[in-house]
């Protein structure tokens, strides 16, 4: 009976975890259409699953971490997107969670000697731990191309608000409004600059808190050709140009690098994929006609 209860609990964090995705997204098209419309949208009730994420909040907490730890983790948890105080201990408490449950289904599932077993289970417990942090990680990496991909359009955007007159903190106000159904990630960044902006920090502080936020090695760049043009007083709108071109001949060299990168990485779903089954079509009648006529049983 342990086994159908551990599969239950596993498809409800599951289920639970689709559940906020689309949550999400409901909110964000309801907001938008709230915009569109110009009256407020009556929401729905939809369960938020606040227990599953209490007990994972609590689970978090008691988890032993180091400071480093901790710091590393936080970092990526930003980087992907998540900006919450509870986003680190429900962290912590879905890798607890993820392990545990894996660590049951190898031992309830997998019938082999105590020695191999023993083993076993403590590969699904490491690997059940690490998994969380591979997904983040790809969500980080997700969110950052996404970054990175919008920089084109949003430096065209910031060029033309400069030159026509605007100065530097509004020009970055107003292209992370433009820029909010487009790419909603870069337009929620830059928000964040404009309230750290108005909250009394630095342009510089600021700008390079934007940079450390987002990982983009793009995004940083820019942000230290903003702070070095704001430190020797250079023109922006001409530093912002010249940025641009940089910008978008990177991007044309990181398209022919793939390209050329295509040719090799064919090789072998071509070797394991494809060929075989060429050959078994190709030379397969031909290879048992030769059998027929030469093989033992032809005289």
């Amino acid at each position: 009976m342990l086994l159908p209860l551990l599969i239950f609990a596993f498809a409800s964090l599951v289920v639970a975890a689709v559940g906020m995705r689309l949550v999400n997204r409901a909110t964000v098209v309801d907001r938008r259409l709230q915009e569109v419309t110009g009256h407020q949208v009556q929401d729905e009730a939809v369960p938020q699953f606040e227990a599953v994420v209490r007990v994972l909040k609590r689970v978090g907490n008691k988890v032993p971490r180091s400071a480093a730890e901790m710091g590393k983790q936080r970092l990526r948890l930003v980087q992907a997107g998540f900006r919450g105080d509870e986003a680190l201990p429900i962290f912590f408490g879905l890798r607890v969670a993820f392990a545990f449950v894996a660590f049951a289904l190898c031992t309830m599932a997998i019938r082999l000697p105590s020695n191999v077993l023993f083993w076993m289970e403590i590969g699904a417990l490491l690997f059940g731990y690490v998994v969380p942090g591979i997904v983040l990680a790809r969500l980080a990496k997700r969110r950052q191309h996404r970054i990175r991909l919008s920089l084109a359009d949003a430096l065209d955007l910031l060029v033309v608000s400069v030159e026509a007159g605007l100065g530097l903190d509004q020009a970055l106000m107003r292209v992370g409004e433009e820029l909010e159904f487009a790419y909603p990630d870069l337009s929620d960044e830059l928000r964040l600059v404009n309230l750290e902006l108005r909250a009394g920090k630095g342009r510089v502080e600021a700008l390079r808190n934007l940079g450390e936020r987002t990982g983009v090695d793009d995004l940083a760049s820019l942000c230290a050709m903003l702070v070095q043009t704001d430190k020797f007083g250079t023109s922006v709108a001409q530093s912002l140009r010249v940025h641009s071109d940089t910008l978008r001949t990177k991007r044309r060299q990181r398209a022919e690098e793939a390209a050329a990168k295509t040719g090799v990485k064919m090789i072998f779903p071509l070797v394991f994929c494809i060929f075989p089954s060429i050959f078994v079509v190709t030379i397969g009648p031909a290879a048992i006609s030769f059998w027929k006529m030469f093989g033992p049983g032809s005289r």
